[in-house]
């Protein structure tokens, strides 16, 4: 019997008895409607952990210099949360000194955050306050869509203005233009003078909410102790850069903490990788959990399948029995239930890749969860179905192909 022919035949018997084939595929489409949907989330919160999380997190070529670690992999214990609380503070003479020890062309910049209560008029709103230098806005990437940033001058003059967010814009001027108007930070003025483009959200939370000030301007007094800042920001032109850079500020801090070889660092240099490491060891083990569980579906459907195909044999043992007497041949039979089986997996499995699918993208027009189809599921999710149902089918139809013809007609 030709291939085709046979897959004709098959879909012929899966419409035939709708209910018992709909009892048959239920365990595949499960398995990869799971399988698709969550591996679709998986590779579209990769791209979005790479694009997104860790571009906003810090940067190309961009790393920084703060008192611990601020993404960790891993359980930290209690041991090493005393032993980093213990460590003194990124000063400004540390932060400085760091800058003017690196060795190739980079940007640097100081970067002090505290939480706070931004006021004007009878609008208020509890916001990140940010206390950086001048070259905080381009190491940043962050476009200044109305107005100006902060000079060096304003900078070394502690002068009381800042540049806000586009969702700080919107949330106390409305329609007014912000240029040039107050807003209190802890009861204190600051005069606007720019108006960062907006950066979009991550997982749900807005990036917009944010007002920066002068790192010497008031703000210093309560962001962080006196002459102390959390983080020396430095941005070279490429990866070799960077890591040079990165040797350059780790030998400055080590000479200035007084480390002998053989002591550990008390400071952390940490580049973006930092984030997605984190984000790696969720994904491998979700990766490794996901085909676990599916597999479970996949066994019970194949179980279910095999079931089916044996009441079937017994079902149509006279048929069988009137086709081989007309010359079919064991391999014909065998080819018959074998691709019926396999093609009823297969339809199972091609549901489960539509559903799956939907599921995927509602969970993102719903939710802030990214998805992105992975290439390589559609074909393994394919291949899944058609396996299980090839696997499951191989008892009964060899014992179909076994059938004596003689015996099989004698079959009411």
């Amino acid at each position: 019997m030709p291939f085709w022919e046979a897959i004709r035949l098959a879909l012929q018997v899966i419409w035939a008895q709708k209910m018992k084939s709909f009892f048959s595929v239920i365990g595949v489409f499960i398995g990869v409607m799971f399988l698709i949907a969550v591996f679709t989330v998986l590779e579209g919160m990769n791209r979005y952990m790479t694009d997104q999380v860790a571009g906003n997190f810090l940067g190309a070529n961009t790393f920084q210099l703060r008192r611990y670690p601020d993404f960790n992999v891993g359980n930290i214990s209690r041991e090493t949360w005393r032993e980093w609380l213990r460590r003194p503070r990124i000063s400004y003479d540390d932060a400085r000194a760091a800058a003017a020890g690196i060795t190739v062309p980079a940007l640097t910049a100081w970067e002090s955050v505290n939480m706070a209560e931004v006021s004007r008029a009878d609008k208020s709103a509890r916001i990140r306050v940010i206390g950086a230098t001048e070259q905080y806005f381009a190491l940043r990437d962050w476009k200044i869509e109305q107005g100006r940033a902060f000079s060096a001058q304003e900078v070394r003059s502690g002068l009381p203005v800042v540049v806000i967010g586009s969702r700080v814009a919107e949330g106390l001027f409305e329609d007014l233009d912000p240029l040039g108007q107050e807003i209190d930070i802890r009861d204190l003025p600051y005069r606007v003078i720019g108006v960062v483009e907006s950066q979009g959200e991550i997982f749900g939370f807005s990036l917009d909410e944010f007002v920066v000030a002068p790192a010497l301007s008031p703000v210093k007094r309560f962001v962080n102790p006196p002459r102390v800042v959390d983080i020396l920001l430095v941005k070279a032109n490429s990866v070799q850069e960077m890591e040079t850079a990165m040797a350059d500020v780790e030998a400055v801090m080590r000479s200035r903490r007084g480390l002998r070889p053989t002591q550990e660092n008390t400071f952390a240099v940490e580049t973006a990788a930092g984030v997605l490491e984190f984000w790696g060891q969720i994904d491998r083990i979700l990766k490794i959990l996901v085909p676990g569980l599916v597999s479970v579906s996949l066994v019970v459907g194949a179980i279910v399948i095999m079931n089916i195909m044996l009441m079937s044999v017994a079902e149509r043992t006279r048929e069988i029995g009137i086709r081989k007497s007309l010359g079919a041949r064991r391999r014909d039979i065998l080819r018959q239930f074998l691709v019926e089986s396999a093609t009823l997996a297969t339809v199972g499995a091609a549901l489960g890749i539509a559903t799956g699918l939907g599921l995927a993208f509602l969970v993102r027009a719903l939710t802030f969860l990214p998805a992105h189809v992975a290439p390589w599921s559609i074909p393994v999710a394919v291949s899944l179905g058609a396996g299980v149902g090839i696997i499951a089918g191989l008892y009964p139809a060899a014992r179909a192909a076994r059938l004596d013809p003689v015996v099989a007609m004698r079959q009411e």
